[in-house]
């Protein structure tokens, strides 16, 4: 692949023609492709930010183009976006650049026609830039949809949940990059030493203010490529995620049941909290995920994680009851706090895609409840921020089993900082807070 906006209409395409995620088709396509480290780099904000920004470029390019968007061919629509995207958001790339990239880009895909179309859109485009404002639209929550580029049911939803001022500091940080960051290994290092080795490479790293285990790095790079990843000192992990093994915190010697694992980052930090002693039962239904739990443990020089592919909706029947002291319940989730890894998730889900999911989740807690002794805690964790999905079900379950009350002690176990967000045994981690991960954790101990 010759260049870095081939390989990013080649991902657009993939990710709106086949209904899959862009992280896991970008990393595909930068895989194979032959590009150089900006290239890669321009890659990656051309996808993230044309499907960040896919309902206000549609706005935008609807004024110059006759027919309706729907019913262009889906790499005409996606090349248009992606050339738009580049004209209105990214100033120092030049709009002759642009035009002549999509040009070329058409002849290559289509004919000559289709060559022309773009030619003739994208130079009125550049000459009539007064055009791309957002005028003559007088209501509110389509302005701000519009704005910060989310849909409408759900900007509506967040205002009135979260207010006006909140949900659009939300929606801005959703269409920044996510930061990157490190869990370290403590099994093998230090935080300070993993922080001084970095910096010697010449890598910018500083301590994560969520997590005494997280490492936040300030250059660009791909983590995965760096040599302490290989040798396992490290691992890649949002720093709201690792705020759960502090609310799991498990004793050295423990038996701990992470019901929904795969790819297993939870299970390996609750490993190394326990000093590699004890026993991590790690299920998973789906079999090929529970490789990726095993590989991780390998990489990590971890051995008390056991594996399991199983249907954790029936873990009550197959399992010893009151048996586990820890359970880690990362239930399925409609992932709205995590938009800035996923965007296209935004415009994929719909306001009535939850009902289904609320229903798995209850499902999951009702199996798993059984399974916890007496005096021991149960932990409830989504990367979403949907009320539905975190602080209703947690009432639900109390109210359905009577023998669990709401932890209040968990405030005491998770980091200062978090603490003015810690209501009733649960925490609701917005993006904005700390430019992490949307995250809900919640703890409740069995009488």
């Amino acid at each position: 692949m010759a260049s870095a906006r081939q390989a990013a209409l080649e991902v657009l395409n993939r990710v709106f023609e086949h209904d899959s995620y862009s992280n896991i088709e970008l990393n595909h396509v930068l895989k194979r492709a032959s590009l150089s480290p900006p290239d890669k780099r321009l890659t990656t904000e051309l996808v993230y930010g044309t499907i960040q920004r896919l309902n206000t470029l549609d706005w935008h390019i609807q004024k110059f183009v006759n027919r309706p968007l729907k019913k262009l061919d889906s790499w005409v629509l996606q090349l248009l976006r992606m050339s738009f995207y580049q004209i209105i958001f990214l100033e120092r790339i030049p709009n002759h650049a642009v035009v002549h990239e999509a040009v070329e880009l058409a002849k290559e895909k289509g004919n000559k026609g289709i060559a022309s179309f773009f030619n003739g859109v994208l130079r009125t485009v550049t000459r009539h830039k007064e055009k791309l404002i957002l005028d003559g639209i007088e209501d509110e929550v389509k302005w701000i949809s519009l704005k910060v580029s989310h849909p409408e049911w759900l900007v509506r939803k967040w205002i009135k949940r979260f207010g006006r001022e909140e949900t659009i500091k939300m929606c801005e940080i959703n269409n920044n990059p996510p930061p990157i960051i490190l869990r370290v290994n403590t099994l093998k290092t230090t935080r300070e030493e993993l922080i001084d080795l970095l910096n010697g490479e010449g890598i910018r790293a500083v301590p994560s203010q969520l997590s005494r285990d997280g490492v936040r790095i300030l250059s660009h790079l791909s983590p995965g490529e760096l040599d302490i990843f290989r040798k396992g000192w490290a691992t890649i992990q949002d720093e709201s995620s690792m705020l759960v093994a502090d609310a799991v915190n498990p004793r050295p010697g423990d038996q701990v049941l992470d019901a929904c694992s795969a790819p297993g980052g939870k299970a390996t930090h609750l490993a190394q909290r326990m000093g590699d002693k004890g026993e991590i039962l790690a299920v998973d239904i789906h079999p090929h995920k529970e490789s990726l739990i095993r590989e991780n443990g390998d990489r990590l020089g971890i051995h008390i994680i056991h594996t399991m592919v199983a249907d954790s909706t029936r873990l009550g029947e197959l399992m010893p009851h009151d048996h586990y002291d820890r359970v880690l319940l990362d239930a399925p989730c409609s992932g709205l706090g995590v938009l800035r890894r996923k965007p296209e998730i935004k415009w994929k889900k719909t306001a009535k895609d939850t009902e289904e999911l609320i229903h798995i989740q209850r499902n999951l807690l009702k199996a798993i409840a059984p399974l916890v002794k007496k005096g021991e805690t149960l932990v409830y964790s989504t990367c979403t921020i949907d009320k539905n999905e975190n602080e209703e079900q947690i009432a639900w379950f109390l109210e359905e089993h009577p023998d669990y009350e709401r932890d209040e002690t968990l405030i005491h176990d998770l980091p200062k900082p978090v603490s003015p967000y810690v209501k009733g045994g649960c925490v609701q981690i917005l993006p904005h807070y700390f430019g992490s991960d949307g995250f809900f954790i919640s703890r409740v101990v069995k009488r």
